[in-house]
């Protein structure tokens, strides 16, 4: 390898992880307040927290790696146009196709990592953070007891507290109802002054209540009219509340394998043949179902081969002669029934709808998906590559613009498109590969462009141009003159 080449991929590279992870980090940014609401005030500990976070790293790789490689690409080739560098390679009778050859080598290596990240790595991403979701649901808020109010925020207790010391921690005034025997306000407890502490495992709440009095109803029959009531007094007595849920428990992650995007291109394969075979099935008993119940009783009626052996059995053109007002009515009626079997039994097919054809379709676009990130990544190349050349201007400013304007572009399209294939508007195919084919021609332009020292992007040129027009268009006598 020379050296101008290991200069080239040192000026690639350097942008590339910078942008890789600063993009990476502004979007973690808006996955995090995505979810802030799901994870404030549950007492998750911080190995949590960045687990969470880190999975959904992993999940932000299709956003991150193409438009790393587009920003990176121009920065690199804009850099080299803006400090004279790429002139000198030129002068040097260094082409334009051999300056970027080791960036194609690179770019080629980044698509095959991004194939293998699509395909092992983000389906684990999700898996992880489905349980991790779903764990995070059920766990309930912490406890906060407020002063002054009935707090019913533990399951089975009302509890209320008077004051409380921020200092000690002490607390005043305690009233505490048991519902846990779902009888009503049948146990209360009252207590001048506690403390209340949590167990290290988040399990148990532990009411330390001093100099106070335990009142029950004990159970009794609807006939019992006496309602006794027991009273008993105590200097200190602790209350051990269970808190199920209340900590964070993990479960296993494998109850979600089955989602489309915790699936990797193998088992989105299994998963296609073994819906796709049923589904047919069911697709042939639905057709069979709409035939005779629309009053098809002859399903051969709809066989092209034997149509004239049929006609001749059925005079066409006398068929819907009747010989009274009656019979073409008796006809009419029998119409509508069949009519409107037909139509409830394709209500009935929604729910066929939503369980076979609507997963079948996400699995055959999250297939092709697998290998639209590789492509994008190499489109995207060569549309940020040739566009540095031209610009030829580097640092924060044009590349940021050019960058997120084609990714913008490349991002709705991408979206819009597989949204409609998942709908089945489209084709899955269709759906999923439309963003390349839109920006595919766009970078086979530019790189055309940039090979034969194009002035694309030249404000100076356009100022020339339209200057022209302008001076002919006023200056009609110099056209004549010339013409003369």
């Amino acid at each position: 390898m020379k050296k101008i080449d290991i200069l080239i991929l040192k000026s690639f590279l350097g942008p590339f992880v910078l942008t890789f992870l600063l993009v990476t980090f502004a979007l973690l940014l808006q996955f995090l307040w995505l979810y802030i609401d799901e994870l404030v005030g549950k007492g998750l500990g911080f190995g949590v927290i960045a687990e969470f976070l880190g999975w959904g790293a992993a999940t932000l790789i299709p956003l991150v790696l193409p438009i790393s490689t587009l920003f990176s690409s121009i920065m690199t080739m804009g850099a080299f146009g803006e400090n004279n560098e790429l002139l000198a390679m030129k002068a040097a009778g260094i082409s334009l196709p051999r300056i970027i050859t080791p960036l194609i080598f690179v770019s080629v290596f980044i698509s095959i990592a991004a194939f293998f990240a699509s395909n092992n790595l983000i389906p684990v991403a999700y898996n992880n953070i489905y349980a991790l979701r779903d764990d995070i649901s059920k766990t309930r808020e912490e406890i906060r007891i407020p002063t002054g109010i009935f707090y019913n925020g533990i399951e089975g207790y009302t509890i209320r507290i008077k004051s409380r010391d921020e200092n000690t921690g002490a607390i005043y005034g305690v009233m505490v109802y048991n519902h846990t025997e779902r009888r009503g306000n049948s146990s209360l407890t009252l207590a001048d002054s506690g403390s209340i502490k949590l167990t290290e495992d988040k399990r148990n709440l532990i009411f330390n209540l001093y100099d106070g009095f335990s009142y029950e109803e004990p159970a009794r029959s609807p006939s019992d009219t006496t309602y006794p009531l027991q009273k008993i007094g105590f200097k200190k007595e602790s209350i051990i509340i269970s808190l199920d849920n209340y900590a964070f428990k993990r479960s296993d992650a494998s109850r979600f394998s089955n989602e489309v995007m915790s699936q990797n291109l193998g088992q989105l394969n299994h998963a296609r043949d073994s819906i796709d075979s049923v589904y047919s099935q069911i697709k042939e008993s639905q057709l069979k179902s709409i035939l005779f119940s629309g009053g098809f009783m002859y399903p051969r009626q709809f066989d092209t081969s034997v149509y004239k052996k049929l006609s001749a059995c059925f005079p066409l053109d006398t068929l819907l002669n009747f010989d009274s007002a009656y019979k073409e009515m008796e006809v009419a009626e029998g119409a509508t029934v069949n009519l409107i079997n037909t139509t409830t039994l394709l209500d009935s097919y929604v729910m066929d709808e939503g369980n076979y054809a609507r997963p079948l379709r996400k699995i055959r676009v999250e297939r092709v998906r697998k290998f639209t990130l590789s492509i994008a990544c190499l489109i995207f190349f060569f549309i940020g590559a040739p566009l540095g050349a031209i610009i030829r201007k580097g640092g924060l400013g044009t590349p940021v613009v050019v960058s997120m304007f084609f990714f913008v572009i490349y991002w709705v399209i991408d979206i819009s498109g597989k949204k409609l294939a998942t709908d089945g508007v489209i084709s899955p195919a269709m759906g999923t590969l439309i963003s390349t084919a839109v920006l595919f021609p766009i970078g086979v332009y530019l790189t055309w462009k940039s090979t034969r020292d194009s002035s694309l992007f030249n404000a100076e040129t356009y100022l020339i141009f339209f200057r022209n027009i302008f001076k002919n268009l006023f200056n009609p006598g110099k056209i004549r003159k010339k013409k003369l």
